[in-house]
Order: C-alpha cells, then structure tokens, then sequence
C-alpha cells in the first residue's frame, strides 16, 4: 500500500487533498440535508392541512414560511427567497463535480510522468530497459491513476446522491410553497 502512495510521487498531495475535500463535503451535506433541516414533517403536515405550523422554527421550510408571512403581497419575492433557499441546499455540491473531474486527471498525469521517468531510464548503450526495474516502475507509475480513480468514484456517487436529494427537495418545497401562497392569497 505504501508502494503505491509512493509511486503516485508529488501527485499524492493534490490527490489526497481532493479526497479530504470531497469527504468534507460529503459529511457536512448529508447533516446538512436531513429531512428534519429541510422539511420537518409536523412543519409539512401543519402546510398540508391548513394549519399553522408550531415545530421545525430553524428548517429551510420554516424561513420560507416565515419570509412569506411578512411578504404576503409579494408572491414573486416569496418564490426568489424559496430559490434561494434551494442554492443555499446546493452549496459545496459542485466542488465534488470538479473533484470526480480533476482526481482522473492528476491521476493520468501522475502515470504519464511515472511513464517518463521509467522510459528515460532506458540503457543508451543496449536500447533496452533492465526488464525487473522497468515493470516496477510501470507498476508504480499506474499507481496515480489507481488512486485518481478511487476519489474521482467516492466523489462522484455522492454528488449524484446529493443532487438527486435536492431536486427531490426542491420539488416538495415548490408544492408546499404553491399551498402558502394560495393561503396567503385567501387572507388578502
């Protein structure tokens, strides 16, 4: 395992800081988009029903409906602050896009500069490698790919997940917020 580190040479450190960052982001986006901080149940039934709602006060649905309450003569304003309530859900999302895209490239260059080194190590004399030195090192250099490939999949399952869950959010909050306007529609 080491050898492998090893042979991804001065490409490890961006690779490895591709992965602390996509497992950052990862972590903090699903705490982040807990159905309980998005759209707490009691909130949405309370929403559904026609009731006023008592629970879920620090919920994305909640500032929505707060925001609604003291803008009722505004339908349009209420629609940009739910949007912008949705972006705020997708914060940190498009970095795991340019992570699952950079980590296969750092990997393929981190190979492509391995492949050099072991071909420049070539025998002037001969025009042949030294078969045992030439294969590790081929090994290795094959190592940086190996490894932009791993991050690039931890990346890129979870974005889609990720994404995926804030379309489906995003959705539900639409519905919910065309119930809120009619309602606020009705008090004016």
């Amino acid at each position: 395992m080491i050898d492998i580190l090893k042979g991804a040479g001065f490409l490890i450190w961006p690779l490895g800081i591709c992965s602390f960052i996509a497992v950052y982001i990862v972590c903090e986006r699903l705490y982040a988009l807990r159905n309980a901080a998005i759209l707490p149940d009691d909130l949405v039934d309370a929403i559904v029903e026609g009731r006023p709602g008592t629970g879920g006060r620090h919920s994305v649905l909640a500032r929505i409906i707060d925001f609604a309450q003291g803008h009722q003569d505004d339908p349009e304003a209420v629609k940009a602050f739910a949007r912008l309530q949705i972006n705020r859900m997708e914060r940190g999302v498009p970095y795991l896009d340019v992570i699952y895209t950079l980590a296969p490239l750092l990997g393929l260059t981190g190979t492509v500069t391995g492949l050099l080194k072991v071909f420049s190590q070539i025998s002037p004399e001969t025009g042949l490698p030294d078969p045992v030195a030439f294969t590790q090192g081929v090994a290795l250099a094959l190592s940086a790919t190996v490894i932009g490939l791993v991050v690039a999949m931890f990346a890129l399952v979870p974005a889609g997940y990720l994404s995926r869950k804030i379309e489906n959010y995003a959705v539900k909050i639409d519905l919910l917020l065309e119930r809120i306007l009619a309602r606020a529609a009705k008090k004016s």
